[in-house]
């Protein structure tokens, strides 16, 4: 679904000028319910110009009516078919200007932890070249000394519905392509609410490895050798007392 331009200006329009629900204006603009609240609440896009949807062509003041109306009713885009397909057009990701620095640190976590992305899915999701991936595979980026890897969803360079499908297509093209994978690859190549969602899988140390056939708790008891009544320090040591040393001499 076409979503209106200046999305968060809109939605500020909207909380100030009509008595839509939030949800109704999260909804048409693309964002979260407790973003619009925010908004209502003077949390969030403090600052903000309204942005009048009706005068730029966007909303008919019948739909508004509408919404108002009838809290199920969704708002709709005011046909223009000038923009027709324009959500279909292909290119690199723009990334803004304050964040673009950010792009290593997130390549080298996607490279690192998701190993199984291609350099195409690693482009989409964060808007960079192949040959910037390639480097940071290979380690041979100037700054790789610095880069920390860092999530792309915590830099917002993509969000996590999107790196979650990426990882889905991979695991669905690893499965169809008949290849083994370990726990932590199986973990890797899901979303992040299934992985969170398994069941741990015991793993023995690394100290032990080899010896996992064997059981402590099985383990025949052997009976202990009889060593005798012990009653003193003298008869365990074998230490002659004073009369037995001089029957000795007397001998």
């Amino acid at each position: 679904m076409a979503k209106p331009i200046m999305a968060k200006a809109t939605a500020v329009w909207l909380v100030d000028n009509t008595t839509i629900s939030f949800k109704q204006i999260a909804d048409f603009v693309g964002m979260h319910e407790l973003e619009v609240q925010g908004i209502a609440d003077g949390d969030v896009a403090t600052g903000v110009k309204g942005f009048d949807p009706i005068a730029n062509n966007q909303l008919v003041q019948e739909e508004i009516d509408s919404a108002q109306d009838n809290p199920m009713h969704k708002l709709a885009l005011k046909y223009n078919a000038a923009a027709q397909g324009e959500e279909k057009r292909r290119g690199p990701r723009y990334t803004p200007l304050s964040k673009r620095q950010d792009r290593p640190a997130s390549i080298l976590w996607l490279v690192k932890f998701h190993p199984e992305l291609t350099d195409g899915q690693v482009g989409k999701l964060v808007g960079t070249t192949k040959p910037t991936i390639q480097a940071i595979r290979e380690r041979t980026h100037w700054n790789i000394g610095n880069i920390q890897p860092i999530d792309p969803v915590a830099l917002g360079l993509c969000k996590q519905s999107e790196l979650d499908a990426a990882v889905q297509k991979a695991a669905a093209k690893k499965a169809a392509d008949g290849e083994v994978m370990n726990d932590d690859e199986r973990r890797k190549l899901v979303s992040t609410e299934q992985s969170l969602g398994m069941e741990a899988e015991p793993k023995i140390p690394t100290a032990i490895e080899g010896l996992e056939t064997f059981s402590l708790g099985d383990a025949p008891v052997e009976p202990e050798e009889e060593t005798g009544d012990i009653h003193d320090a003298e008869s365990f040591f074998n230490i002659k007392s004073d009369d037995d040393a001089e029957d000795s001499d007397e001998k």
